[in-house]
């Protein structure tokens, strides 16, 4: 009577809403008997929760190319730093996540996380809907929606712990380009948001120079009812999970390897240059191609960069390709080198129009190769690490909260610098980690082939 008691205290606490204390994936018979149902139940409603906190985090990106005809009299500068915000917000939190991994990632702190942005974007729907609203009020509603990007360690974190090493580093890709598709979403759907009538009673037409009718407020308000949605999924049918002190070690730990920081130059050349240019890529068509043939529209090519991204992303780290990673990532920063030059030799100057379509090609290779470097580095670093999944899940959550800072530093560089001083100094970074890349992980005899 005792073991059948026991068999249904141990089936119960894996329901939907429980606190798991016992979670053993690399346990084959578990895995199969339980592991499997509710990792995938799990990671199923944390994706979704990623995407609407990436959307969030990247809003600011298509809002400030609408500011201007909705009447705000910011300075192309001022709209950068409006874009660059979030992302200083964004990376931070995510440091501080990574630490938080073993506590974070599950329903209370998916659920939490997710109802947490409701307030950014309620404050940010009734601030577009007055033009004479401070710009230093702007700025703390920007920083407030980088909440969204600090979101991305934890949830990362939670899916690696839920499935068995060999099975983590495919599962963490999955999740994390579901999570990057959220920044092509929000520049793709908030622009249709904000020049439709959806949701108008709730943000009715604004100010406009010019053009149609805009309903800015919408950029923001659409999100609320999904973040509401999947929080309440999350609350209902994810499980918390007991953090075990294993994984507390670690972050402390990777400190002191040398390939931890190795890898996270990499990382910030490839998601850093992503994420920075998903967040200035609409801004810089609107400043640049814009006042010259209003058809070259921030809102109806910007979001393709991403988009591609997200796909070279999956690509890049595929598991069992044939490629290794390290040879995949020296191909991705040649390519964006040669990519970028592609943008500076077409943007406008010196009298010069310029050419769009051509520009337009090179910042798609740009996030192209970027996509394809972000994949490939992190297969790269499961192989560097070999067997060490914990190790491997510690350095990636803290390479690519590094790397976040990308987000903030193209941005910001945009505000001060002409653009194409930015690009050739990536182009220089980008020969640098072809370098570290080759000489480290690719080239034969190299000290971690990877």
């Amino acid at each position: 009577m005792s073991t059948l008691l026991s068999r249904g205290r141990r089936r119960d606490s894996y329901r939907p809403g429980t606190a798991i204390q016992h979670w053993t994936p690399e346990d084959p018979g578990f895995w199969a008997a339980t592991g499997a149902r509710v990792a995938a139940r799990n990671a199923r409603i944390a994706a979704p929760a990623l995407l609407l906190a990436c959307a969030v985090w990247q809003l600011w990106s298509v809002t400030v190319v609408q500011l201007d005809r909705a009447g705000f009299g910011y300075s192309g500068s001022q709209r950068f730093w409006l874009t660059a915000v979030p992302g200083l917000t964004g990376a931070t939190l995510r440091l501080g996540y990574t630490l938080l991994g073993p506590v974070a990632g599950g329903r209370r702190w998916t659920a939490a996380s997710t109802a947490l942005l409701i307030g950014p974007l309620l404050w940010l729907g009734l601030a577009v809907r007055d033009p004479a609203t401070p710009y230093p009020v702007m700025v703390a509603i920007a920083a407030l929606c980088g909440i969204g990007g600090g979101s991305f360690a934890a949830s990362m974190a939670g899916v690696a712990r839920l499935y068995p090493g060999r099975l983590s580093g495919a599962a963490s890709l999955r999740h994390a380009a579901v999570g990057t598709l959220g920044v092509a979403a929000v520049q793709l759907l908030a622009t249709i948001a904000i020049t439709t009538g959806i949701l108008a009673p709730a943000g009715g037409p604004g100010e406009r120079r010019g053009g149609p009718e805009l309903w800015l407020p919408n950029s923001a308000f659409r999100w609320i009812p999904l973040l509401v949605l999947t929080a309440g999924l999350a609350w209902s049918l994810m499980n918390d999970f007991v953090p075990r002190a294993a994984w507390l070690e670690k972050p402390r730990a990777v400190y002191r390897l040398k390939h931890t920081w190795l890898l996270t130059l990499l990382q910030l050349g490839t998601f850093g240059s992503f994420i920075g240019f998903a967040a200035a890529f609409p801004n810089l068509i609107d400043t640049t191609f814009t006042p010259l043939d209003p058809a070259w529209s921030a809102t109806r090519y910007a979001w393709t960069g991403p988009f591609v991204g997200v796909l070279a992303q999956w690509l890049g780290g595929r598991p069992g390709a044939r490629m290794s990673g390290a040879r995949c990532t020296l191909i991705s920063f040649a390519g964006m080198a040669l990519a970028a030059i592609v943008a500076v030799r077409a943007l406008p100057g010196d009298g010069d129009g310029g050419n769009f379509w051509l520009c337009w090609a090179g910042f798609l290779g740009v996030f192209l190769f970027a996509g394809l470097g972000n994949g490939s580095t992190l297969r790269q670093l499961r192989a560097v690490f070999g067997g060490r999944h914990r190790t491997a899940s510690a350095v990636a959550g803290l390479s690519t909260a590094i790397a976040a800072y990308g987000g903030f530093f193209i941005p910001s560089m945009l505000a001060l610098l002409p653009i194409t001083d930015l690009l050739y100094v990536l182009v220089g970074y980008y020969a640098l980690c072809l370098g570290i890349c080759w000489w480290y992980y690719a080239r034969e005899g190299a000290q971690a082939p990877g």
